[in-house]
Parts: C-alpha cells; sequence; structure tokens
C-alpha cells in the first residue's frame, strides 16, 4: 500500500523517466510472487522495496545492459524470499502461539481505503486465485524454501525450469523433482477439499447462523468430525496457543465465545478468494476466518486470524 504522497510522487517520477513506468509495471507482479512465497502481505511489499533498491543502486549504464529488467527484478525479489523463508522457521519459534498466513479481502472492498488515510493503488492488488487461499498458503508452509519458490515460480507464474534453475540455485532436473514434490504435498494436504465457492458460501453462511444462535447441534452438523479450528493473536491479543481439534471440542469452544463475547457483528467477506467470515466491533474488525471445506459440504479447517498486525487492509477507513 502506499501513501498519498508517494502515490503521487510515482506519478510524477514515472512522467520524469519514461522507463520508470517499464519498470514500475513489474510491481503488481513482484508483489504476487513474493505474497504468495511468504504469506505475509508486510513482508511482500518489504521484498518489493528492497528490489526497487538494488535495481536503482545501479549506474544508469549498468541497468541498460539488463536485457530484460522484469526478468531481473523477479530474481532478485525470488532471491530476497529464499532468503526470508531460510530463516522464517527461527522467527516462528519465537511467535507467541500458532501462525497463520496473513488473510486477504476482495479487491473490490481492499481498495477502497486503508486506515491511516493510505491509497490502495490498483497495482498493489493481490490476484486472487487458488494459489492464493488459506489452505493453499498453510500448505506452503510445509515445504522448503526451495520447493516453494521452485512451485511457485513454475506450476503458478509458469517460469521454465531452466530459469527456476537459476534463480533457487539447482539443476533444472532438481528444480522439475522441487516442484513435483510440493504438487504432491499439496494433493495429499487438499484431497476431499471442495474448490466450489459457492458450496462453500452456503455452508460458511449456515456455520454463521448456527453460531449465532448458540446451537451446538447445527455446529457439529456442519463440522467435520476430524476438524481442526486455528487462531493467530501473535501475543497481541486473546488467542487459543494450539490447534483445536474434533469437531466437539470446536462446537463448545465456539458456543463459548458466542455466548460471553462482547457485542459484535459476524458478516460474510471474501478471504483470500472464497467465502468467510469477519467480526467487527465498534468499526473494526478484530478477527478474520478464513474455512477449508470438504467435498461432502463439511468444515475440515477454521483459521481464525485476530493479530491487528495482520488486519491492516482489512480497517477501511
Amino acid at each position: 500500500m502506499t501513501t498519498p504522497s508517494e502515490h503521487t510522487q510515482r506519478q510524477t517520477d514515472e512522467q520524469q523517466d519514461p522507463g520508470l513506468s517499464t519498470i514500475m509495471s513489474e510491481r503488481r507482479q513482484l508483489l504476487n510472487l513474493s505474497y504468495r512465497l511468504l504469506g505475509s502481505l508486510a513482508d511482500a511489499e518489504d521484498v518489493v522495496q528492497e528490489t526497487y533498491t538494488r535495481w536503482y543502486a545501479m549506474s544508469r549504464a549498468q541497468q541498460e545492459a539488463i536485457e530484460s529488467p522484469g526478468a531481473w527484478l523477479t530474481k532478485v525479489a525470488s532471491r530476497i524470499c529464499l532468503t526470508l523463508l531460510g530463516s522464517a522457521r527461527a522467527r516462528r519459534e519465537t511467535y507467541v502461539g500458532e501462525w497463520v498466513p496473513e488473510p486477504l479481502p476482495d479487491p473490490a472492498e481492499w481498495i477502497a481505503g486503508a486506515a491511516g488515510g493510505a491509497v490502495v493503488d490498483p497495482a498493489d492488488r493481490i490476484t486472487l486465485d487458488e494459489s492464493v487461499t488459506m489452505a493453499f498458503l498453510v500448505v506452503f508452509e510445509s515445504m522448503t524454501p526451495a520447493e516453494r519458490v521452485s512451485f511457485v515460480l513454475h506450476d503458478v507464474f509458469r517460469y521454465p525450469f531452466a530459469e527456476v534453475a537459476g534463480i533457487v540455485g539447482r539443476s533444472p532436473a532438481a528444480c522439475r523433482q522441487l516442484a513435483s514434490s510440493a504438487r504432491r504435498r499439496i494433493a495429499a494436504a487438499r484431497a476431499g477439499a471442495s474448490p466450489n465457492a459457492a458450496r462453500q458460501a452456503s455452508v460458511v453462511r449456515r456455520f454463521r447462523a448456527a453460531w449465532e444462535a448458540q446451537d451446538i447441534e447445527a455446529l457439529l452438523g456442519l463440522l467435520d468430525p476430524g476438524a481442526t479450528a486455528i487462531s493467530d493473536g501473535g501475543g497481541r491479543v486473546i488467542a487459543h496457543l494450539l490447534p483445536i481439534e474434533g469437531a466437539e471440542q470446536i462446537a463448545h469452544l465456539y458456543r463459548t465465545i458466542a455466548r460471553f463475547a462482547p457485542p459484535r457483528t459476524i458478516l460474510e467477506r471474501t478471504v483470500n478468494g472464497l467465502p468467510g467470515l469477519v467480526v467487527e466491533s465498534e468499526g473494526r474488525i478484530e478477527t478474520v476466518f478464513a474455512f477449508e471445506v470438504s467435498d461432502d459440504d463439511r468444515i475440515t479447517h477454521i483459521w481464525a486470524v485476530r493479530n491487528p498486525d495482520k488486519l491492516h487492509p482489512w480497517q477501511l477507513s
């Protein structure tokens, strides 16, 4: 996201340097790539900024010697992400409670504005497709950095393995194997999951109604017996620190939340491209819920993001 002054400066700079427009047109691609690799919008924005910093640290002659600036920017951003992914597990060890990827709203809602008067430039939007659903991003977390980068670059952004190899620092054959391993992880983790957004919307709507009514039987009917609920508060707000396993425990937990929570509004919203819920209290979004629904219309996973640091795109001014 950019502030109004940064947005105006970008337009002025592009008028003064026509070549800048070509370079900046890669921004959305870089942001989309970095978010999928890192699962964090804030980190993705930092990666994009660092990538452009390295570009402008070069002389004009060095820049002009680069045959494909877009490919250069992608390579640099991917390598920065690789470095960050390498240290991510160590950072997760100091994170309070469970870490869940940062949720994104529907672009139509996101672009309306943000807290602090920031302007959300169309170039800064993340394209919402299957590769950014919460279920996908959570599976990405289980992969090695090399698997993750190889899969995202090849399967999502259609880079040939010869180019992926130059970024990952492995042979094309090795990158092909890494991407194949990532595909198997995704297939195993998502076996039985339904990709149908309309069906998921119906299930989520019924879950909302059962939750508000504190109807245990209805909740149990919507939850898969082996369902898992994960909450991310980051130590900033109250959240359960460990995953809640099983329909019975989840249903009773959510009934308790409904019974004792302060007044709030539960709204149906698009979360990372699929139907989800948000909880609004006193004009602020305090929790964003993402779901995974099975092909028999049962909820298998609930991810509740409560860490305020991860909810900035949801706080419309």
